[in-house]
């Protein structure tokens, strides 16, 4: 989410530009070229903070961060499979929205199309952050971990009040279920890529069905409320993504056997 207004002006980058140098000279050569055209000096001053404000606006920024470049090809299948699936039917949404005549029915697609750039930007997130833990879950070695843990398991049984193999099977029994629920979000992550394609699809071909129209009906706004519905599904999927992959750390065993 991006930072409010209040919050962008009040950061040092602003007071910068508020007391800089350049800053004052901007509204004070403003307010000169007003006056050398032959303005009112109230009219020139205008024209001086004017100057000035526009440089602190460009402080201020626009309060998001910049979306990130999409490149399919940096990735290995099947995650880039899904991303160029996401960005195809994203072009084919724009064309659809391109087709529909002006008016509220086209604004209310563009605004859908809006979403469904934000679905890409998810899409291309969460087949990055895929790809990483699937790189991490393979230097995991659970073949190992679960020879270790029978062993350890064994011992335990005839030393039931021996400390350290207690910690021991403690300790590998949680590398082993960090494991599978790198598997299970792993999975969760390419059948869930695999459905907002198909539902990004669906919505292309329910924007070229709309685009004939010329009013907005209960189908735009049905439209409108899956594809909002489609983008809450995704940040949440990536949320969980972020959560796992930082908390698989130092799980990394060495190359699978």
């Amino acid at each position: 989410m991006g930072l409010s207004l209040r919050d962008r002006f009040f950061t040092p980058k602003v007071a910068r530009a508020i007391m800089s140098p350049s800053g004052i000279l901007a509204a004070g050569g403003g307010a000169a070229v007003g006056i050398a055209l032959g303005l009112a000096v109230p009219v020139a001053v205008v024209l001086g903070a004017g100057a000035w404000g526009v440089r602190v606006l460009a402080a201020m920024g626009t309060g998001g961060p910049r979306p990130d470049r999409i490149d399919p090809f940096t990735l290995q299948e099947p995650w880039r499979r899904a991303v160029q699936d996401a960005v195809a039917a994203r072009a084919r949404f724009h064309e659809a929205v391109g087709r529909t005549r002006p008016g509220p029915l086209q604004d209310t697609l563009r605004g859908i199309a809006g979403q469904m750039d934000t679905l890409v930007q998810e899409s291309w997130q969460i087949a990055n952050r895929g790809e990483s833990l699937v790189q991490t879950r393979r230097r995991i070695d659970t073949k190992d971990i679960d020879s270790d843990l029978a062993e350890a398991t064994n011992a335990q049984a005839s030393a039931p009040d021996d400390e350290s193999l207690k910690l021991t099977v403690e300790s590998l029994t949680t590398q082993r279920a960090a494991a599978a629920r790198m598997d299970k979000v792993i999975e969760q992550a390419r059948s869930q890529l695999r459905l907002l394609d198909a539902r990004m699809g669906e919505a292309v071909v329910r924007a070229l069905e709309l685009s004939a129209q010329a009013t907005v009906d209960a189908s735009a706004t049905s439209l409108s409320s899956d594809v909002d519905s489609m983008v809450t599904d995704m940040e949440a999927l990536r949320q969980a993504m972020e959560e796992t992959h930082s908390g698989a750390g130092g799980l990394s065993q060495g190359p699978t056997a």
